[in-house]
């Protein structure tokens, strides 16, 4: 350890990322999308004029605002983006949830939230899970920095209805409720139509997934206006350019394309299904998933042996070594071909 780190460096533990392999594996670790983005990405890509590149981009990214103002119906400037919903989220805790109380999160949540909260210096306040691996809403309070969770949750997948944070934000609104959406078009129900009538909404959302643009890193937040210029002021004194012109126009021609979009979500939700039938055949115990991504347990086989036997047969999987999750998989969603091999590579595993 560096002596020329600061102290709070030394005390950091970072984020842990899924394994990016060098060799040829079936990835189904990291949740991304197994289709490629709209053919429009495609065309901006050939079609670019790399003179621009000479020039800043837009600070305020205007256009790309506007698209995501037109696809979720609300102003521009109830917009934010950002290099991938992690710097989203890392400017949000720090606009928001830097008080003298604590925050308030799932215990079993994004993993990434606490390493924000030793980042900053914020009190974290975990809050178990009930009895079915749901997120308790009725466990939240008033009396905090702010509230934050996944919906649908990771890497449980459990996702709440919209009347249900419709009631969540009715009773705590003296503090932020972030709400992340990351996996919601797998299932879930968008709470982005809340955010008019509760000033203390924020809710974050990623081209990762849905979008099959895990590669480019863009991400979003929309909020009332009193959050989002929140937002911009601590991305402005840190970077005012976060969004490149390269980026932008891709993610503008990624929004235009809602048939793409809808075809290849759809894709993912009907081969979900269907593995999860094969997994409960095998003796496996798999949460109900609203995402592109399944949370199983075996009860007669140890997880981190299947982890490693899926590994030297060619696909990786997600293993958390944590008490709450030392004996689940998780498992994203990739093509029907892909999860035909895992399937067949468990049934070996399994026998």
């Amino acid at each position: 350890m560096s002596q020329l780190w600061s102290p709070a460096v030394r005390e950091l533990t970072p984020y842990v990322p899924g394994e990016q392999p060098r060799e040829r594996l079936i990835k189904l670790n990291t949740n991304e999308n197994p289709y490629p983005p709209a053919p429009g990405v495609e065309a901006v890509l050939r079609e670019f004029p790399a003179d621009h590149l000479r020039l800043y981009p837009d600070p305020e990214s205007r256009a790309l605002r506007q698209a995501l103002a037109r696809e979720y119906d609300v102003e521009p400037e109830q917009v934010f983006v950002g290099n991938g919903s992690d710097e989203v989220l890392a400017l949000a805790f720090q606009a928001f949830f830097c008080q003298d109380r604590p925050l308030e999160m799932p215990a079993t949540t994004y993993s990434f939230y606490p390493v924000y909260c030793r980042l900053y210096g914020i009190e974290r306040r975990p809050l178990p899970l009930d009895d079915q691996w749901r997120v308790d809403l009725e466990a939240f309070s008033s009396d905090s920095a702010g509230v934050i969770f996944a919906n649908p949750n990771a890497p449980t997948a459990h996702g709440h209805s919209r009347d249900a944070i419709s009631a969540l934000l009715a009773r705590i609104t003296e503090c932020v409720v972030l709400v992340d959406e990351a996996y919601v078009d797998f299932g879930g129900e968008s709470v982005v139509p809340l955010v008019t009538s509760h000033p203390n909404l924020l809710v974050t959302g990623t081209f990762s997934k849905s979008r099959s643009l895990a590669g480019l890193r863009l991400g979003y937040a929309i909020g009332s206006r009193e959050l989002i210029e929140g937002l911009e002021r601590v991305k402005d004194s840190f970077n005012s350019y976060p969004i490149d012109s390269l980026a932008s126009a891709i993610g503008i021609a990624a929004l235009e394309d809602r048939e793409h979009f809808d075809a290849c979500r759809g894709k993912v939700i009907t081969t979900r299904e269907r593995t999860v039938k094969r997994l409960k055949e095998l003796g496996f115990e798999t949460l109900p998933s609203q995402a592109n991504f399944v949370l199983v347990e075996h009860h007669d086989f140890d997880a981190a042996q299947l982890f490693v036997g899926l590994r030297e047969r060619g696909i990786l999987v997600r293993h958390f070594n944590t008490d709450a999750l030392r004996n689940f998989l998780r498992i994203s969603i990739g093509t029907d071909d892909e999860m035909d091999s895992l399937i067949e590579a468990l049934e070996t595993l399994c026998d």
